[in-house]
């Protein structure tokens, strides 16, 4: 096993995007497997980096569906948890812009009933690089065990964090409660400028960012959509362009954007424990080249990020 391999947990999402319907009284869904953290798991792994994905995936349709789109995608599930309880579905309904807004149907389904002894025997000696966020953190019962195996798993192996606030189905005081203590664990935190001003209402990206680093988090990223991203790096700053792209809509942008970033950290060996050699110049070049993984996955409809072929040539660090 490769001894770059980076580990998602978190949930996977059916993605169910409205259509025209032939008929007023009918409704057309289109379903794609998504989720945050799936995503990021589909998109490193497409990258290539060996990607494990801890998910609690359903015997259901959308279970069925998920299975399939991780395996083709190259995504190790050897330690998915075969769940009894239904599928998360999220209602996507896209704007002019691309901009999706959601409704969710999510109590009581799979993707929150992790347990303690359903992660104590993952196998982490492979693993440079632990990543989750999104809904897994925040929904009981299974928010406390992730939690657990997060402090668990930095005793070995880097810690990425992305919030991926979702305020219909979590407030977002449950995630500002939170957000401090998933700082003393995380070394990466990457969230979304939209985020933040939820998370952190009227307060500057820059000040944000001294937060977080205070709270433990040695590297901060806040993507910006089209005016690029904000990297933070033990306070030091810099702003990182956008890649120009015609967008077909920006759903697992900022999931793709992630798994860009960790992909080029740890092809160039720069992941695993507490990032203390890590430069500013480094993380510039790896963020630059997750905005082009973001780009191409916006240029396409939902959640489709790219394989390692489809990227300009050269802008991989190393052949993966």
């Amino acid at each position: 096993m490769s001894s770059r391999q980076i580990t998602v947990l978190g949930e996977c999402v059916a993605d169910a995007f409205v259509r025209p319907a032939s008929a007023p009284s009918e409704l057309d869904l289109h379903v794609l497997p998504g989720g945050g953290p799936a995503n990021t798991a589909v998109a490193l792994a497409r990258l290539g980096t060996p990607s494990r994905f801890l998910a609690r995936l359903s015997q259901d349709v959308f279970g069925r569906l998920f299975r399939a789109h991780l395996h083709a995608s190259g995504v190790d599930l050897s330690h998915a948890v075969v769940a009894s309880e239904p599928s998360t579905l999220a209602v996507a309904e896209l704007d002019a812009q691309g901009q999706a807004a959601y409704s969710f149907h999510a109590q009581s389904t799979a993707d929150w009933q992790w347990s303690s002894a359903e992660l104590a025997g993952v196998e982490l000696s492979s693993t440079v690089c632990v990543h989750t966020g999104s809904l897994a953190l925040v929904r009981e019962p299974g928010a406390a065990a992730v939690e657990e195996f997060l402090a668990t798993a930095s005793s070995r192996a880097t810690i990425s964090i992305d919030p991926n606030v979702r305020p219909l189905l979590v407030h977002p005081e449950t995630y500002r409660a939170k957000l401090r203590h998933w700082c003393g664990l995380a070394d990466i935190l990457r969230m979304s400028e939209e985020d933040l001003r939820l998370l952190l209402p009227e307060t500057s990206l820059e000040h944000a960012c001294d937060v977080w680093h205070a709270a433990g988090a040695r590297l901060v990223v806040v993507t910006r959509g089209a005016d690029g991203a904000l990297v933070s790096l033990d306070g030091e700053r810099v702003h990182v362009p956008a890649v120009p792209t015609r967008v077909v809509d920006t759903v697992g942008a900022g999931d793709s954007f992630t798994a860009g970033l960790l992909h080029h950290l740890g092809a160039r060996g720069l992941l695993g424990g507490r990032l203390a050699g890590l430069r500013l110049d480094e993380v510039v070049e790896s963020c630059l080249f997750a905005a082009q993984v973001a780009a191409l996955t916006c240029s396409v409809a939902g959640p489709n990020p790219p394989w390692l072929n489809q990227l300009p040539e050269g802008a991989s660090p190393i052949d993966a």
